[in-house]
């Protein structure tokens, strides 16, 4: 093989001009990360009961939930949480190699299961799933002058931010850090038992007149042959104004008085929920945390989703800046700066010490030449594999490096010394120099090779980061009890 390609340099070069174009071509597309996706793949379950305590809800509706978590392919364990803030979190995580898209799917399904035996409330709120994965940037708005609350830079948040920046290519998720504006009812308990009222009696009536109605169409078909006009009644839909609220009929008094709901609570705008309360230097602030999709460039999506919200801020009054308080970009930023540099550092050693002592510029070119030929080609076969650039896959290029160029130092050292030494020409040179010592060659890869091929054979995270046909064996990290076997 080393004989064909000494004797036909033209298909050496095609060769090598094909693996170079196919590694920039790569080089665009590849995701860059600070580390590849180790941590074992995970679908959250979040649900809200307003108002329950921890002992209810998990009664209610984390056990039920639980119960339906059987039988989904690659589920290693669960685990959940329920808070005295009404809301349960279960996390479901699952064999490496899982398919983060269908144990989503699957999750989905048994979800759908235990829906029907859940509260009413907790069905109205909703029940989220979604694959877990970590933030890699916050934004944040403040207002330097405290003239805005956290409540108003929430709702801006809610309102102007979530949707633009949701849609920005490789955003997965979005956590906003706060709560839009809400009409909040504030119920006084000693006048609700003045007028002999209950709770349930003024969410009753809050529901019935604050609705959305159809008032439907005169001189819809079939009408009279003189009815000339077919006009759409619009009647009052939902209230929108603290006064609406507050003129809800509750119950009529023998005597023809009415309660309003404005006699026994105080309506006004407030906050959707008052758990999260934000500051930014001692000034009200809120915020939105930014999770990426699956394979998405954290890089790229972290410098979008800030043009995108700098570009938002500027409709925000002046006393509102956009912030971001939390962002990993600039660590897998320096982290691969810091390894290209080490790449660039290594091919000039390359060149210094083989100009040094060759004496010869057409000798030192060949093995530095070599160096960027096939770091491009590493780079076609790292897309083909479905890795990422990130910190282990870059350091791999480095070890790669040296091993390239001590191939190559032996080969032109030989080949230059045949020529010195017994006069031959290049090409007879090179076809005894590969010949004694092609088996040097094999056996130097082979044996560097041998110190990596471990990894091939272990499970878990560490065999995720090694090579790609690492197998994955069961982990022996203790199941939920609910799980299953």
């Amino acid at each position: 093989m080393t004989r064909y390609f000494i004797d036909n340099p033209i298909v050496g070069w095609v060769i090598a001009i094909t693996l170079m174009l196919a590694g920039i071509l790569a080089l665009h597309n590849l995701p860059i990360a600070q580390f590849p996706a180790i941590a074992p793949p995970a679908v959250t379950i979040t649900a809200t009961y307003p108002g329950a305590d921890a002992q209810t809800l998990d009664a209610t509706t984390t056990q039920l939930i639980e119960r339906q978590m059987k039988g989904i392919d690659g589920l290693r364990y669960f685990s959940s949480s329920s808070s005295s803030a009404g809301t349960v979190t279960i996390t479901l995580t699952f064999e490496q190699g899982t398919d983060p898209d269908i144990a989503q799917v699957q999750v989905q399904n048994k979800l759908q299961q235990a829906t029907p035996l859940l509260p009413q409330e907790v069905q109205k709120q909703g029940v989220l799933v979604a694959k877990s994965t970590e933030n890699v940037l916050f934004v944040g708005l403040y207002s330097e002058n405290g003239k805005h609350n956290g409540d108003d830079l929430s709702d801006y948040i809610v309102s102007k931010m979530q949707d633009p920046i949701s849609r920005v290519k490789g955003v997965g998720e979005t956590a906003v850090f706060g709560s839009q504006y809400a009409m909040r009812i504030w119920i006084d308990p000693l006048k609700l038992r003045k007028y002999a009222l209950t709770v349930e009696d003024v969410r009753a009536a809050v529901i019935a007149q604050n609705a959305q109605v159809s008032a439907g169409q005169i001189g819809a078909q079939p009408a009279p042959e003189e009815q000339m006009l077919n006009v759409t009644v619009s009647v009052q839909s939902r209230l929108t104004t603290p006064d609406q609220f507050a003129a809800i009929s509750l119950k009529s008094n023998p005597d023809g008085s009415i309660v309003r709901l404005g006699d026994i609570a105080r309506v006004e705008i407030g906050a959707e929920n008052y758990g999260i309360q934000s500051k930014w230097n001692g000034k009200p602030a809120s915020g939105i945390g930014i999770k990426l999709a699956p394979g998405a460039n954290a890089l790229a999506t972290v410098l979008a989703v800030k043009a995108r919200a700098l570009e938002i801020g500027k409709q925000f009054p002046p006393d509102v800046k956009v912030i971001f308080p939390y962002d990993t970009s600039p660590f897998v930023l320096l982290s691969i700066r810091q390894v290209i540099e080490t790449l660039f550092v290594a091919i000039i050693l390359v060149f210094l010490v083989m100009f040094l002592f060759l004496q010869n510029l057409r000798a030192t070119l060949i093995p530095t030449i070599a160096v960027p030929v096939v770091l491009l080609g590493t780079v076609a076969v790292l897309a083909l594999a479905g890795f990422s650039i990130n910190t282990l896959t870059l350091f791999g290029m480095v070890l790669a490096i040296g091993l390239l160029v001590d191939d190559a130092i032996v080969v032109v050292e030989n080949v230059e010394r045949l020529i010195q030494t017994e006069y031959l020409s290049p090409r007879e040179a090179a076809h005894k120099s590969m010949d004694e010592i092609t088996g040097a060659l094999l056996g130097i890869a082979l044996v560097l090779a041998a110190v990596f091929l471990p990894m091939a054979f272990l499970g878990g995270s560490t065999g995720l980061a090694g090579p790609c046909w690492a197998s994955v064996h069961r982990s022996s990290i203790p199941k939920h009890p609910g799980s299953p076997d």
